[in-house]
């Protein structure tokens, strides 16, 4: 029986489809587009991959199988032909810190490899390659100790390892030993010492307990023959009085240091592991610390004013009184003026002040009843003080005070590369791992592309170089060239995030796989499409099926199939308008997509610009946190502007990292720090800021649009103004599902519960009690026009706003969801199922909901993700008619048909990483696509120059 070439789907249910029928080819690039809600994703992850990880479980062990009848089956007729499914969805990547951009990508584990097999090892006190350490050299280097000194010659047996180990336990008291150090803690082993299996445990023997003196040369050479026997050419020493055991080995050792190093293990490469990670950061590579810049947020005012802001209330109370006494005395003992205000100290004053004097002592007077007495004390610093404060305490109350003043700040032992030191003393050519760790995709890609390997070493590393190599080349050729290997897994954007999971995939090298990818295009600059559209074809010309969820032109117009789902939204969406190659598709009249791509539909542009005043600009001076280089930018006020440049350029440095939390700061009050800069001006034009970015708006099913508008409150006030509820004798508060009384108590109002799947990711399955309800159903009693609380969470908002027509304030809130293209949403959709353009609608809706003053700056990251063409029509109504309204747009965007309507384009790059951070034009989109120089002014040029707008020219170009 020969493969089926095509993946048939009949009576495709899930969500608001329509038991859709579709016939989707194998081995092909295949793209899903459609107004958002018109059913994509329903198909896409609801059926196709929610049915393929059905079916995977279905395979596994009778264990795995029983958690199938908890996942609920999608609903559809028949699906035949489906393939393994992988899905590659856009959602951030991990908030855990301890994951990077080489470990999702599983780089880094090849490098643990290929450090711990070809390394060149070298002492990490004098940098000398170390050499083997012979038995008779131990001993002569524990006689330098001083007479007198006791020590514990140890043999290492289990190194951070789980288990009971009962054998080897065994083993060792059957050979005659009578003590072993269980997690640093000698115990005998006459005691019945059980390991617990589920923990790590290092567990050594204690092979002998000396004295240095004379006569013990026999004695220590036997002992420590015996523990390197038994401790396989290692041996640990603990010497009484050392913090930390000196550790020697007869493979690893340095004579001009005196000092033994551990055999080279992947696992010592780790910031995971107990055996590779700095021990100060525990491998985080940061430290918790109190900011200075927090301590003193306003530099004007002085010490008694207030300037030591924790201190800034009780500087005179009786418990602060000792410490304002030692101040006084030593600012008067160094000639600092505290009265003065903080900033015009000079840094060596500020210094003393924060920091302290060190060992210098100042006398203090103070009364004790009629006496008065004189003590010498040192001076430690305000900050020291805090930091003491904040660790002894034993109050919640004063360490959530002290928490506000703390922030993280590279680890002072590693310098925020994460490795102990004896880890970052291996190199290969001329480089340790921490040092590759922090180079860019592109940096690495060369360094390891040109490294010179001889021998042996060149046999043992080919092939780890090899999987490297490939996975470099991959990131690269999507357009992450700019990002380094060390980069936080939290401070990826979707994008970023769904790219490098690709990466991954791209490794593995499977075949016959159906791949299943949630809008890839997500922050790429149309310079880079091509490069990802190259990718995908790859993927698909190795033998596997790319079905991509996308709602760019360039993909669209590059695929082999293209779906579009609609005709509208919702309840109005859920079929298949039309299905074939784009041309097919473009020639279809009722196809909204399908008119955009041939041009009969298009994203017009502006009939005029507003212009800007010369005098109301914000002014951003000296910019130069990560790879800005001292910008100077100007941004007008009251206009609409979106900071455009390829990925790595700066654009979110600029925005997110310095206007805004500088603009919340300023206006807001909040305690956000803006990241480096020289000043800011202009702010006065504003009364408050406001960022919509597409973080969630909640992290549980329990959050949804209606909670998160405030919806949810005026709703409640309807049904506990009705009848029945009125005769129940029932509140606003029974109509909450987040506290007891009329929720569902089996699933606390979740209407889900969750199941630990232990090896695939936690489901949410509906609730047995209240079948999803949320409610119990003394509350289901109450209706409104028929309707249940329960049914207004199911409903759409579309719907929603012709239920509650004669509510005001529920109807201007509706209208503001619809205003933005949300209309198609349920009210009690949860949180965790919204994508980030969702969200961040949403988060736009709520504040168009609000009572404008025309004084307000917002700073919107990206709203174009996740819109169909038809959906960005409606965004920019919605932003154009806040400008008017005298508002301040400024958002960073890569979509040109957003770009083309801005009043003004700020383009940074050229390029990203190191070859950006630098304006590259600004100007109406008119003026950058006159430059030659900006990748983003080549596109727009294209773009203006086409008879149809909504198409790009590289677009037009490919078809």
């Amino acid at each position: 029986m020969t493969e089926l070439d095509h993946l048939v789907v009949k009576g495709a249910r899930e969500h608001n489809l329509k038991g859709i029928d579709l016939a989707i080819p194998k081995k092909k690039l295949v793209v899903f587009t459609g107004v958002s809600g018109s059913g994509k994703s329903s198909l896409a992850f609801d059926t196709l991959f929610a049915e393929g990880q059905r079916r995977y479980v279905e395979s596994l062990s009778a264990y795995a199988r029983q958690f199938l009848g908890q996942m609920e089956k999608p609903r559809f007729d028949s699906i035949r032909g489906l393939s393994p499914t992988i899905s590659i969805e856009q959602k951030t990547v991990s908030r855990n810190p301890r994951s990077t951009v080489g470990t999702i990508t599983e780089i880094y584990d090849y490098l643990r490899v290929l450090y711990a097999r070809v390394g060149e090892q070298r002492c990490p006190g004098c940098g000398r390659p170390v050499q083997a350490m012979p038995a008779q050299q131990m001993v002569e280097a524990l006689l330098r100790l001083d007479e007198g000194t006791k020590f514990l010659l140890l043999a290492p047996l289990i190194e951070n390892r789980k288990g009971e180990h009962r054998d080897l336990i065994d083993e060792v008291r059957a050979a005659g030993f009578a003590r072993v150090r269980l997690n640093g803690e000698v115990v005998s082993l006459d005691e019945d010492l059980q390991l617990d299996k589920k923990k790590r445990n290092t567990l050594e023997v204690v092979v002998d307990r000396l004295v240095v003196r004379e006569g013990v040369k026999t004695r220590l050479t036997d002992s420590v023959e015996t523990a390197l026997r038994r401790g396989e050419g290692k041996l640990v020493v603990q010497v009484v009085g050392e913090d930390r055991d000196r550790l020697y080995s007869e493979h690893n050792y340095c004579p001009y240091c005196d000092i033994g190093l551990p055999t080279l293990t992947p696992a010592a490469f780790s910031f995971n592991s107990p055996l590779g990670m700095c021990r100060t950061c525990n491998g985080l590579g940061t430290v918790l610390d109190m900011d200075p810049e927090r301590v003193v947020p306003d530099g004007t005012l002085s010490i008694d004013e207030g300037a030591i802001k924790p201190w800034a209330r009780s500087f005179h109370h009786p418990s602060l009184r000792w410490a304002r006494k030692l101040l006084d005395a030593m600012a008067e003992a160094h000639g600092i003026d505290i009265n003065a205000p903080f900033e015009s100290m000079d840094a060596e004053a500020r210094q003393k002040v924060l920091f302290g004097t060190g060992d210098q002592t100042f006398e203090v007077h103070f009364k004790r009843g009629r006496r008065v007495r004189k003590v010498e004390a040192t001076w430690d610093g305000v900050i020291p003080m805090m930091m003491k404060r904040w660790q002894d305490t034993e109050s919640d109350d004063v360490r959530l005070r002290y928490a506000e003043y703390l922030s993280d700040r590279a680890c002072p032992d590693c310098q925020g590369h994460r490795l102990r030191p004896e880890s970052a003393a291996v190199f290969i050519g001329e480089r340790n791992i921490a040092a590759l760790n922090g180079m860019t995709i592109g940096e690495a890609h060369d360094f390891l592309t040109g490294l010179e390997l001889t021998g042996n070493l060149k046999v043992i590393a080919s092939e780890l170089l090899r999987e490297i190599v490939g996975r470099l080349r991959f990131l690269r050729d999507v357009g992450l060239d700019y990002l380094t290997l060390d980069r936080p897994g939290p401070t990826l954007s979707g994008g970023e995030g769904q790219r490098i999971r690709l990466a991954s995939q791209m490794g593995s090298e499977l075949t016959g796989v159906l791949y299943i990818l949630d809008e890839p295009s997500i922050g790429l600059h149309a310079r880079d499409n091509d490069r990802l559209i190259r990718t995908l074809e790859h993927l698909r010309d190795v033998g596997n099926t790319v079905l991509v969820v996308e709602h760019d032109a360039e993909m669209m117009l590059a695929s082999d199939w293209l779906v579009d789902f609609g005709p509208g939204a919702g309840r109005a969406g859920g079929e298949v308008v039309a299905s074939g190659t784009p041309a097919q598709v473009m020639a279809v009249a009722d196809s909204l997509t399908g008119q955009y791509l041939s041009g009969a539909r298009a994203i017009e542009l502006p009939a005029a610009r507003r212009a800007p005043d010369p005098d109301l600009q914000i002014r951003v001076i000296g910019a130069r946190a990560n790879n800005l280089d001292g910008l100077d930018v100007d941004i007008p006020v009251g206009l609409f502007t979106c900071v455009t440049g390829v990925s790595g350029a700066g654009k979110s440095t600029l925005v997110n990292a310095i206007l805004w939390p500088a603009a919340a700061r300023a206006l807001n009050g909040a305690r956000a720090n803006a990241a480096e800069h020289e000043r800011l001006e202009g702010l006065e034009h504003f009364d408050k800021a406001i960022d919509i970015d597409q973080s969630p708006i909640g992290r549980t099913p329990r959050s949804n649009p209606a909670t998160y508008t405030k919806l949810w409150d005026e709703i409640r006030k309807v049904f506990a103004s009705t009848r029945e509820a009125r005769a129940y004798g029932y509140k606003p508060g029974r109509f909450s599902f987040n506290v007891k009384g009329g929720r569902c108590e089996k699933c606390e109002g979740a209407g889900v519960t969750k199941v630990e799947m232990h090896f695939l990711a936690d489901i949410y399955v509906p609730c047995e009690d209240c079948g999803g309800k949320r409610f119990n159903d003394a509350t289901l009693r109450v209706r409104y026009l028929d309707r249940t609380i329960a049914d207004v969470l199911d409903m759409t908002i579309d719907e929603a706003a012709e239920v509650f027509s004669n509510h005001r304030t529920i109807k201007r809130v509706l209208a503001t969801l619809q205003s933005v293209g949300l209309g198609y949403l349920q009210l009690g959709q949860p949180s965790t199922t919204l994508s980030g353009g969702e969200a961040q609608r949403i988060k736009l809706s709520r504040e168009l909901a609000r009572r404008a003053t025309g004084r307000t700056l917002y700073i919107l990251d990206e709203p174009s993700t996740g819109l169909h063409f038809e959906d960005v029509r409606k965004l920019l109504e919605v932003v154009q008619a806040l400008t008017d309204a005298g508002n301040t747009i400024v958002m960073i965007e890569h979509n040109l048909d957003i770009v083309k309507t801005a009043d003004w384009v700020i383009d940074l790059g050229p390029e990203g990483g190191d070859g950006g951070g630098h304006l590259v034009a600004q100007g109406t989109p008119e003026d950058v696509a006159a430059v030659e120089a900006s990748h983003t002014g080549r596109a727009l040029a294209a773009l203006l120059g086409d008879a149809r707008p909504g198409v790009p020219a590289e677009a037009t170009a490919r078809r």
